[in-house]
């Protein structure tokens, strides 16, 4: 790997799979919070949550290339388009809200992408009927330990950041080669055509100065967001990830080290031809977890069918309650305070 900056602690994300409802509650807490208006940023979702199997935002962002080859050399992969990303659309609204027209006129839509958006493909899933499956996947930068954007950028503007491993932009040293977009291989990296430069989550860096967790996993009502430090043993973070190893990284072969994890989900008993239910059975193919997360996914599943087992017949597990997550405070770690408390200026 390249000499990409190294920092003293890193900042983690866990999703839980099994709870994320697809609601969008985080994808809307982060626009809102962070580019809702801003000229350029029409179709910036710093974080999104799609349906898998499906496409995703940018469509078949998978297929696109970027991260690290076997060599240790970063790999600058496809650069997504505004039509692959998809976006912000602008409809008739004058026309059939205020224009008179009554039932003449009906809404359509007057520019924007043709053929694809960030849910483009919302729960269509895959399998084959009655055995059909689906789960949400959210998605922000991974804020990696081998970042490719930090190496690909050739003017320097992206760097990681020491005290908590973010990797953050200095926007006025971003040249807009785009370089780091082609070299991300999760694509989570945005063009702003009006200013000229590229964009991508910041890890809501302002509010974890002042102790408060990010917003994507402070507003998540299903709690299944974590965040905290990978080295902090109280964190549930630490205890899901180095613990007991059941949230692993998103497509670890792409070689960058990214710190957003995932619980991956148990699926529903398939049906038999009879109607009867096949609890041995796998209703999510654990062949397609596997491209997901690695071939670690399969003991990660045991162990959470072992403690979920062992919950239901009463016993003590610990991991079983880290995931119940009774106190939703808990998901914060270190970053619990209310956001309310602080006057932002």
């Amino acid at each position: 790997m390249g000499n990409t900056t190294e920092s003293k602690r890193q900042l983690a994300w866990v999703f839980d799979l099994n709870k994320c409802t697809g609601c969008q509650t985080c994808s809307v807490a982060c626009r809102v919070l962070w580019n809702d208006g801003e000229q350029g940023a029409d179709h910036q979702w710093w974080m999104t949550v799609n349906t898998k199997p499906g496409a995703g935002t940018p469509k078949d962002w998978e297929k696109m290339g970027g991260g690290y080859d076997a060599q240790g050399n970063p790999q600058l992969g496809h650069l997504p388009s505004p039509e692959e990303f998809g976006g912000g659309w602008d409809y008739n609204y004058d026309e059939v809200l205020r224009g008179g027209g009554g039932r003449s006129v009906h809404l359509k839509k007057t520019a924007g992408s043709q053929s694809w958006g960030m849910n483009w493909d919302e729960d269509e899933g895959g399998g084959e009927f009655p055995n059909a499956y689906f789960f949400y996947l959210p998605r922000l930068c991974n804020h990696c330990s081998e970042p490719s954007c930090v190496e690909a950028c050739p003017s320097g503007a992206l760097f990681k950041r020491e005290e908590d491993g973010l990797v953050l932009r200095d926007e006025t040293q971003c040249g807009g080669s785009q370089d780091c977009a082609r070299a991300c291989p999760y694509k989570k990296v945005y063009f702003n055509e009006a200013r000229k430069v590229s964009q991508h989550c910041i890890g809501c860096f302002p509010r974890l100065e002042q102790g408060v967790a990010p917003a994507c996993v402070r507003q998540c009502p299903g709690r299944a967001a974590f965040v905290g430090f990978l080295d902090d043993e109280a964190s549930y973070v630490h205890k899901l990830v180095k613990k007991w190893e059941v949230a692993l990284p998103l497509h670890p072969e792409m070689g960058t080290k990214p710190n957003v994890y995932y619980v991956p989900p148990l699926s529903p008993a398939p049906l038999r031809e009879d109607g009867s239910y096949d609890e041995g059975g796998n209703r999510i193919p654990p062949s397609y977890l596997e491209d997901l997360f690695g071939n670690r996914v399969h003991g990660a599943m045991d162990v959470l069918r072992t403690e979920l087992d062992a919950k239901r017949r009463g016993r003590d597990s610990e991991l079983m309650d880290l995931l119940i997550l009774y106190r939703w405070e808990d998901c914060l770690g270190h970053l619990s305070r209310d956001p309310a408390e602080i006057v932002w200026e």
